[in-house]
């Protein structure tokens, strides 16, 4: 299994090519970004996130003490903003209350308890908590997200509704425990997802792993398998 899930990672990368993944400056923006993406495209979340780096809110301290229908406003292009503002408030307020304003000090625990701590704090679920650890505090922890759980349910390797945490763990079991690589790899899979393997009408023709594919091995008139 490990070899088989090295060659869908390098037949990914050859196609896609790098996708240098999480586009942020910081460790906070990308929290931010991970926050504020949940259920909305990149391209929202990024307007937002704009809209704070020009008002001078990217930091902790400074989103926690923000006005909040003003905030709200700001974060409008990434939907659910009144949320979504709470959200980020909620979150700065455990960086400002128990480390002093210090992120480095949230992010500097050991895997589980930072995990632990993330998904206590209001709207925090595992994808968002695990895209804050892999991508901010850059330990190693697999994010599992529709987009994989979609390519490897038409692979052969999830059933149709497999839990979160089961998928997590077959990659942790089956790769090596890198940052880089779950890094790089979940960018190659939202790629993947995006542009190719679609919800509907996906692009089967175009598909660097189509030849892996259970789906469009046993049925190939399928619209969401054929081969175009």
């Amino acid at each position: 299994m490990r070899e088989f899930l090295l060659a869908v990672y390098e037949r990914l990368f050859a196609h896609f090519g790098p996708r240098h993944w999480w586009p942020a400056e910081t460790p906070f923006e990308v929290i931010v970004g991970a926050i504020l993406t949940q259920n909305v495209a990149w391209k929202g979340a990024a307007q937002a996130i704009a809209n704070l780096k020009e008002k001078g809110w990217l930091a902790p301290r400074a989103l926690l003490e923000a006005p909040e229908e003003e905030l709200a406003a700001l974060v409008r292009p990434a939907r659910y903003h009144r949320q979504k503002a709470q959200r980020l408030k909620d979150f700065c307020r455990v960086v400002v209350e128990e480390c002093g304003g210090d992120l480095e000090v949230l992010l500097k625990q050991d895997v589980a308890p930072l995990r632990q701590r993330l998904l206590s704090i209001r709207g925090i679920g595992p994808e968002t908590a695990d895209s804050i650890i892999l991508y901010a505090a850059e330990k190693p922890v697999f994010v599992i997200d529709a987009y994989t759980h979609r390519i490897f349910h038409r692979l052969g390797i999830f059933p149709a509704r497999a839990r979160y945490a089961e998928m997590q763990a077959f990659f942790m079991r089956h790769l090596p425990l890198d940052v880089k690589l779950f890094n790089e790899y979940h960018a190659q899979l939202d790629a993947l997802g995006h542009h190719l393997c679609l919800k509907r009408a996906p692009r089967c023709g175009e598909c660097p792993v189509l030849s892996f594919c259970k789906n469009a091995a046993t049925n190939p008139r399928e619209p969401y398998c054929g081969r175009m």
